[in-house]
């Protein structure tokens, strides 16, 4: 089949190249010249792993095409618009900014109705961009002002990529939802998704389009929630001297509940969650049905990583002031460059409210770091962003960190002290640690006092 994918973000390459390797012809179109000459030219925007093969193989093959011009789509018959451009968070009111959706889809429409004689076949809009409950509605009346109501449908087909392992999400997903009211635009993503829906992927058909739009939102709130449920109850189990491991594994082991998104950390981020309980949250104000629920998580999450702060000042020994910390890894989770709502972005600038200096890394989203935090540096190899800290705190779980021998990388830092907010560091290097071990829900980790005073008086001789 040929398929239009409008934006060329996370959602939109991530699904045009997917789309292609199903077998279908695969044009994406985005307004932005420069990030269509760069896919052209076979350079991705972004860091995705495996996504950069994946576009070049399809290039190569001639089922993905990049352009700016959706007339090149209508132009060679495609009938299946994929709407995937950002629903930002609105500046004034929290919700989801949707003058980017609107756009496309109006811009589709009128040159579809400029060709209708050459093409009279129906024009299926699919939205997979995460839209509030009713959007799909306003879409159907902009699309009406051109096209005939009998020339277009309208669905939702809401997408669950994870960043760091968007492909996999969308080559073997737990399920496919689509919401339509209309029996031809059902049937067309019935074709689109049947490679994988024939090899046992399940197809989720709902019968409205504010349906699969409501389960979208919800989804990502549940999933926050979780997170942020788990956080408090690692703060609770530090506190009560019990730990966070052991709880996790005993609550995850209950089938009814999942080890998937229990794992305590800083505070979720990204482009998702934080921006969609928002806007859900918005929507349910609209709706009046208000979901306290939700608004608990969107209030905890934000406290979370204001107690990071602290938890990291106490750690220091209670004053931050001229204190160096090295901060290991800046983007918002691993295998992703996406700095969007990331925690490093709500707790370094709390740290350096307190007066301490900061040096950062992360391996793959330095570049979006030095963006984003022009007033700290940013180093891309760890060695010299822990060197003379006074501390070494991690923030992201990227897999690196999980055997990294703590010795040697305080070994040219004023302080022994390693914060580690993601409990990634392997219980082996936990053990050899000759410094004082922080997690995150679980008792401190120092050495016997010999030890420690061995390494002071080390450190004084020196």
């Amino acid at each position: 089949m040929k398929l239009c994918v409008i934006g060329t973000g996370y959602v939109g390459l991530v699904s045009g190249a997917c789309f292609s390797e199903l077998g279908h012809d695969v044009m994406c179109v985005d307004v932005h010249e420069q990030k269509i000459a760069e896919l052209k030219a076979g350079r991705i925007p972004i860091f995705e792993p495996g996504l950069e093969d994946l576009v070049k193989s399809n290039q190569a093959a001639g089922r993905l095409t990049f352009t700016t011009e959706i007339q090149d789509a209508i132009a060679d018959g495609i009938n299946v618009f994929f709407i995937t451009v950002g629903t930002p968070t609105a500046a004034l009111d929290g919700g989801a900014n949707l003058e980017y959706v609107f756009a496309a889809v109006a811009n589709i429409a009128k040159h579809a109705a400029l060709t209708r004689r050459q093409n009279p076949n129906q024009i299926v809009f699919v939205t997979k961009s995460t839209v509030p409950i009713g959007t799909n509605r306003t879409i159907e009346e902009i699309v009406g002002r051109y096209i005939p109501s009998d020339g277009f449908a309208i669905a939702s087909n809401p997408e669950f990529l994870r960043e760091g392992a968007a492909i996999k999400d969308f080559m073997r997903p737990d399920r496919i939802v689509i919401g339509s009211s209309c029996e031809k635009a059902r049937a067309t993503l019935d074709a689109v998704y049947y490679p994988m829906t024939s090899a046992g992927v399940p197809l989720h058909i709902v019968s409205s389009v504010q349906t699969a739009e409501l389960v979208k939102y919800a989804a990502n709130a549940f999933l926050a929630t979780k997170i942020s449920f788990i956080n408090e109850i690692a703060r609770l189990s530090e506190a009560a001297g019990a730990n966070i491991d052991e709880v996790v594994a005993g609550v995850g082991s209950d089938r009814r509940i999942g080890l998937d998104f229990l794992s305590p950390g800083p505070g979720y981020g990204g482009s998702c969650f934080p921006k969609d309980t928002q806007a859900l949250v918005k929507t349910a104000i609209e709706f009046n049905s208000p979901l306290t629920i939700v608004e608990a998580v969107i209030a905890a999450n934000h406290r979370h990583k204001l107690m990071m702060i602290a938890k990291i000042r106490e750690a220091i020994g209670g004053n931050l002031l001229d204190k160096r910390l090295s901060i290991l890894g800046l983007a918002f989770k691993a295998n992703t460059d996406d700095m969007r709502d990331s925690p490093a972005l709500v707790i370094i600038p709390g740290l350096m409210r307190q007066g301490a200096d900061i040096v950062g890394y992360d391996p793959i989203a330095f570049e979006n770091a030095r963006a984003l935090m022009p007033d700290i540096r940013i180093e891309s190899e760890i060695g010299a962003a822990v060197k003379d800290a006074d501390g070494v705190v991690i923030l992201t779980e990227w897999p690196e960190f999980r055997d990294l021998d703590l010795n040697f990388l305080v070994a040219d830092c004023r302080g022994k002290t390693v914060i580690d907010l993601r409990n990634i560091v392997s219980k082996d290097r936990i053990t050899d640690f000759k410094g004082s071990y922080f997690g995150l829900g679980k008792p401190k980790v120092s050495p016997d006092p010999k030890t420690e005073m061995e390494l002071l008086l080390g450190r004084e001789v020196a």
